[in-house]
């Protein structure tokens, strides 16, 4: 296989987002077999010299969020937003053109970038680069517009049918979920390949080594509460409440921790949950400030911890999605070997749930049934080890780095054919 020089364009490669911590999963493989891996976004935790950080790229530069608020807040846009978004794209497209020549870049693979319009100016700058180049691309699609809300209300109909995702045919679309695939070809007719969110059960996670002794007094909560864990961005489709009704209806000492911070859909959705858990009397601490990938001190000085971390602290995980692209939540708390509460979402019933996973589900709403299961597995700690141990087995069988390299095998070889 000839070593290539790979660049990943996305609005963001930092922090950890879902989007952003299966990029360096595919970066560790591709780096791995010997191809040299470039990043283009406007946020980039990478280094430098292999990094091409351009504002605009950002969903949440000003110009681009003003941009989104035209275009998807009625049926009807300015003609000034028209004009915007065409001095943005073509900005766009030089920098494109730029990062591709300075590295020598081979394969573009676009991470979310043309599939949710998070930033519009650059799903079309993209497209119309990949569409006068030819240049061999790969569209790591992990959502789509048609599977958000906010979206549906649009005055982008034209950009939407152009780019989320285009159909080009240097293009090769690549999915996280089957029933992605299915709704990908209801959508636009395009066909694509399924490569499923993982995590490295061939090497389990290390041993707490004492670093986050002290996270449950950084975070206020009592040694004999337990530590109820929602690892998730602060978004109304997390159904953040649900598990705020459970640390409720559990009546146990419990903290509920949300590891992610609010961001691309606002603020309001935080100030609910707060009222509701104060409504409720949930203890609940928002840690995003304390959070991080990797280990290191916030401007003062405090610590900061990584989600391996969060997560060898953790008794219990929540996850009561409405809608998720796969799940990436879920595969940790297996890897991290943590039992889960799991809405039943979508993808969940078609590609993990057949799997044979034992976790405590639940449809739609919370009922006794999954209170009593979680306020049993959190008191026996036999039951607890014997369901995380199988799970971490079937994660290990069908969610694994090797599943992965199979998969990116097949895709590399594409792309060069």
């Amino acid at each position: 296989m000839p070593k290539l020089h790979i660049g990943f364009v996305s609005t963001r490669l930092a922090g950890t987002d879902g989007v952003t911590l299966e990029t360096w999963k595919w970066v560790r493989v591709l780096e791995h077999w010997g191809h040299e891996c470039f990043y283009f976004a406007g946020e980039i935790e990478a280094p430098q010299d292999r990094s091409w950080v351009v504002p605009e790229a950002h969903f949440q530069h000003p110009d681009i969020q003003r941009i989104q608020q035209d275009l998807f807040d009625d049926l009807r846009r300015d003609a000034t937003t028209s004009r915007r978004i065409e001095q943005i794209k073509n900005h766009l497209k030089e920098q494109i053109h730029r990062f591709v020549k300075a590295y020598d870049i081979q394969v573009l693979i676009a991470e979310n970038a043309l599939s949710l319009p998070m930033n519009v100016p650059l799903g079309l700058a993209l497209t119309e680069y990949v569409a006068e180049t030819g240049i061999v691309t790969v569209g790591h699609h992990h959502d789509f517009y048609w599977e958000r809300n906010r979206f549906l209300v649009n005055a982008a109909a034209d950009y939407l049918q152009a780019a989320f995702p285009p159909a080009l045919p240097s293009l090769r679309h690549v999915v996280i979920s089957t029933l992605a695939q299915r709704h990908l070809a209801w959508h636009t007719g395009i066909t694509s390949m399924v490569i499923p969110n993982v995590m490295d059960f061939e090497h389990p996670p290390r041993e707490d080594d004492g670093y986050a002794a002290d996270l449950r007094r950084e975070l206020d909560i009592p040694e004999d509460a337990f530590f109820i864990l929602q690892p998730t961005r602060i978004v109304p489709r997390k159904r953040i409440e649900r598990a705020i009704e459970l640390v409720r209806r559990l009546e146990l000492p419990a903290v509920l921790v949300i590891s992610h911070a609010a961001g691309d859909e606002g603020w309001e959705y935080q100030h609910y949950l707060e009222e509701f858990a104060q409504l409720l009397k949930v203890p609940v601490r928002f840690a995003a400030d304390r959070i991080n990938r990797h280990r290191g001190q916030d401007a003062q000085g405090r610590k900061i911890y990584s989600l391996a971390d969060v997560y060898h602290q953790a008794d219990l995980v929540t996850y009561p999605s409405d809608i998720e692209g796969f799940g990436n939540a879920f595969l940790e708390a297996i890897y991290y070997k943590r039992p889960i509460v799991c809405n039943m979402y979508a993808i969940f019933r078609l590609d993990i749930q057949p799997k044979g996973f034992r976790v405590l589900t639940f449809d739609e709403y919370i009922n006794d049934r999954v209170v009593e299961e979680a306020r049993e597995v959190l008191l026996d700690p036999e039951k607890r080890r014997l369901m995380v141990e199988h799970n971490y087995q079937l994660g290990l069988r069908h969610f694994s780095m090797s599943t992965l390299e199979r998969h990116l095998a097949v895709l590399v070889n594409m792309c060069m054919c």
